[in-house]
């Protein structure tokens, strides 16, 4: 219907961009903080680069991907993940070249999937990421993992909890792959047909299955920590180190493996309790052969993702309540007719001396006018009436006191900047 948002995609209305507005400064906070600048990269990308990047059997590529012909007869897609994205960005535009580690943010970049909509999960959502190439050791990592818990509590969200894995590298993983296929092999009949497919190319996709049988078959699949090589193994002691110096709790979490084929080493995720289950609000990663794997140089790579709808989500099933600010400062009256001129003069006067300020646009009577003021919460209403104008001067009400003061007309903007609207 014309008047109903697709499925799997939801309307952001005045009230609710005001938390957005809220959240987003946050976001940027922390990464200002720690040095991360902003990117923004194109909502579609030529095909190629997501089953390259991405992985050709995780579920995003095999199933959930918005892919189609442009006139062109060009295969694109709407991007289903962000990290791709940055790393044919920094390719293009040679970023590689500039002083390193390259630290890089994108923010309500929109995401598309094509998955049955449910609770924390749309067709289209928005995403903060965070990411850093460059740099091999595991500081990085944890640095971005402080980041993201940092900024959950910020927000106010309780009952964080850290799980950390190493999924290992090229050089380690063919041995776990073996004692992988080696103990889901007795099982294999009864997997679903998607891990049948997965079992010979990449059986750790295996792990990540949905299916509640196939997470049942899986139970007590041997332990990727138990195959890392030296480096690998030096790299994830490294990143609990780090992460205890932090001061972050954590737990090791041998199974998650994330569904992106990218990631090589640490993976992780933050969870939180809502509706009686876990949910994942963040999750991330290293993903050291990306960048080559892309055309580009050696180069490594680590970072996460943050759903924006999910946050938010959490938020409100936690209680979580942002500070909230007035829609203005002043408003500014016009008792007559005759005043509604000066009254807009006035406004935007306001305004362009950096205060948020309005007036009124309806005719409506004084009382009218200010029931309105009170619903944008002004802080101050500033009446303009036929003695106003005759003596030149403006009444000014505070809005929670109800005391009231006059001024010229003249000096009514400075005097409202001194009070701060």
């Amino acid at each position: 219907m014309l008047t109903q948002a697709p499925r799997g995609t939801k309307d952001v209305t005045p009230e609710v961009s005001a938390l957005w507005q809220y959240v987003e400064a946050q976001m940027r906070d922390a990464c200002a903080k720690a040095g991360y600048r902003e990117v923004r990269t194109p909502t579609f990308e030529h095909t190629e680069l997501f089953v390259r990047g991405v992985g050709d059997t995780t579920d995003v590529v095999q199933k959930e991907m918005y892919t189609f012909l442009d006139k062109g007869d060009r295969s694109v897609t709407l991007k289903p993940e962000g990290t791709a994205g940055v790393v044919r960005m920094l390719i293009e535009n040679r970023l590689y070249a500039e002083a390193q580690p390259m630290k890089l943010y994108y923010l309500n970049s929109p995401i598309f999937r094509y998955e049955k909509p449910q609770s924390g999960r749309f067709r289209e959502h928005h995403q903060f990421g965070v990411e850093a190439f460059g740099a091999a050791g595991a500081t990085v990592d944890a640095e971005q993992i402080a980041l993201a818990w940092d900024l959950l509590q910020g927000l106010g969200i309780k009952d964080l909890r850290l799980n950390v894995n190493s999924i290992g590298c090229p050089g380690c993983r063919p041995e776990y792959h073996d004692r992988l296929r080696a103990f889901l092999a007795q099982r294999l009949e009864s997997l679903c047909g998607t891990c049948k497919e997965r079992f010979d190319r990449n059986p750790m996709r295996i792990l990540d299955c949905k299916s509640p049988e196939c997470q049942r078959l899986i139970t007590g699949t041997p332990s990727v920590l138990d195959c890392l090589c030296g480096e690998c193994e030096a790299h994830f002691a490294a990143l609990q180190e780090t992460l205890g110096l932090f001061g972050l709790p954590f737990q090791v979490d041998p199974g998650i493996v994330r569904g992106l084929d990218y990631y090589t080493k640490t993976v992780f995720e933050i969870l939180t309790d809502i509706g009686g289950g876990s949910l994942a609000i963040t999750g991330g990663g290293r993903y050291d052969l990306l960048v080559e794997q892309l055309g580009g140089p050696t180069l490594p790579g680590v970072g996460f993702g943050m759903g924006m709808e999910r946050v938010l989500m959490v938020m409100e099933a936690q209680g979580v309540a942002p500070p909230v600010q007035g829609l203005i400062d002043v408003f500014v009256c016009a008792q007559t007719p005759a005043a509604r001129q000066p009254a807009m003069v006035l406004a935007m006067a306001l305004r362009r001396a950096g205060i948020r300020a309005d007036a009124d646009h309806m005719a409506r009577s004084l009382k009218a006018q200010f029931k309105y003021a009170d619903k944008c919460a002004a802080r101050t209403v500033a009446v303009l009436g036929e003695e106003e104008l005759r003596e030149g001067c403006v009444t000014l009400r505070d809005m929670a006191t109800r005391v009231e003061s006059r001024v010229p007309l003249d000096g009514a903007v400075e005097a409202l900047k001194q009070c701060g609207g």
